[in-house]
């Protein structure tokens, strides 16, 4: 089975891109989709660190990356595609470009611009360094 790699950040074109990933699925399968949210290891340090400590840290980030990645599973469970939902931790476009690989995938199909765990990004950055790092084929979704 062919694998493609969809990356969510809880933007538009990321949504865009799971379902245009979901139609490539369906007319080109068999398909599975390996559903990805990557963020940065949580920073706890200095006066922070005495209110939060790092493993309360890490749950809330994973309980926020589980509520970005529900939309896109929702999503993918209605489509009736064959898929997979995976939280990254690392920086960011490393991440995701590493995933891909060690998963056997196909290719990857991801927005062009939208959220990162740290706010708003320049546009498409992160899928710019995807596009840099991967030697897998790339579609950019806007």
């Amino acid at each position: 089975m062919h694998k493609l790699l969809v990356p969510v950040d809880n933007s538009d074109n990321a949504m865009r891109a799971l379902k245009h990933a979901i139609k490539l699925a369906k007319e080109n399968g068999p398909y599975e989709l390996l559903i990805v949210y990557a963020h940065e290891p949580p920073v706890i340090y200095g006066e922070i660190s005495v209110y939060l400590s790092e493993e309360k840290a890490k749950q809330l980030q994973q309980q926020h990356s589980e509520d970005i990645l529900r939309p896109a599973i929702e999503t993918a469970k209605a489509a009736g595609v064959p898929f997979t939902s995976e939280v990254l931790i690392g920086e960011v476009s490393s991440a995701i470009v590493r995933y891909a690989e060690d998963k056997g995938c196909d290719a990857i199909v991801m927005g062009t611009s939208g959220m990162s765990a740290i706010g708003n990004l320049v546009m498409g950055s992160i899928a710019t360094k995807v596009v840099h790092l991967t030697k897998l084929p790339v579609t950019l979704v806007k």
